[in-house]
């Protein structure tokens, strides 16, 4: 009898089903968010008031900017992308391998493909609150009052789902958490540091500045910064449409 190969690339078929999935991580943050809100937020806020204060005062302005608030925006970018990492890569292979929340799931009438829809867009989701957290933040120490931040909210929420789509493709190789520190060494930390959340690109070699621009976290920045700065950003169907398509092909 000859056994039918699995057919393992495909295009996905999801269905209005996975918004139930998304609602139950949604409860089940419910419980802890307050904890989990603050735990995202720490991080890129220390950097933020730290570094934008300390280091800000010694150093001149950056594009016209003052460094406190060009690093805002690059901030903003940055949280974006780290939660939804964490997010994606964490507590989505805590669901799958060690709870075995996927395959209850999949007991009832869901295919895996609305599964892993509803982990990006849960991801994209907590995501978009940290970007917002930030946002206040900009707002409450007075580094921009423009109306155009508020386009910031819809792009943390694509960013958010773009590197949630990328940390899923780590998930789902992954044979525990000890090989996400790989994605966070070879993957994450270059790209914090190629694509201007501390320092414009162009202060990079040609090479490096032609690594960063293929790079998504470029293009949310390039989005964001923009935006803080009370003006509206160069090339922004470009710049999305790159975050859309890594998105789509990590999906």
């Amino acid at each position: 009898m000859r056994i039918p190969r699995r057919k393992d690339w495909r295009l996905p078929r999801v269905s209005i089903r996975f918004v139930h999935v998304w609602r139950r991580n949604f409860l089940v943050w419910r419980k802890l968010a307050f904890t989990s809100v603050l735990g995202n937020l720490a991080d890129p806020m220390m950097y933020m008031l730290g570094l934008g204060f300390g280091l800000g005062a010694l150093m001149p302005e950056v594009n016209g900017t003052r460094y406190i608030v060009f690093l805002a925006a690059g901030t903003v970018a940055y949280s974006t992308m780290n939660s939804a990492t964490f997010e994606a890569l964490y507590s989505a292979f805590s669901r799958m391998q060690i709870q075995k929340t996927w395959e209850a799931i999949m007991i009832a009438p869901l295919d895996l493909d609305d599964i892993v829809l509803a982990e990006a867009l849960w991801a994209a989701t907590k995501a978009t609150l940290s970007g917002c957290a930030i946002l206040v933040i900009i707002w409450v120490l007075g580094l921009s009052y423009s109306a155009l931040t508020l386009w910031i909210i819809p792009i943390a929420f694509l960013a958010g789902l773009t590197f949630a789509c990328l940390a899923l493709v780590m998930n789902a190789i992954s044979p525990s958490y000890d090989f996400f520190l790989y994605y966070f060494t070879l993957v994450m930390t270059p790209m914090t540091l190629l694509c201007g959340v501390f320092f414009p690109v162009e202060q990079l070699p040609a090479t490096l500045q032609a690594v960063s621009v293929a790079l998504p976290l470029y293009h949310a920045i390039a989005l964001v910064r923009p935006l803080v700065a009370g003006t509206i950003p160069g090339a922004p169907l470009l710049h999305a449409a790159v975050l859309i398509a890594y998105g789509v092909a990590g999906f």
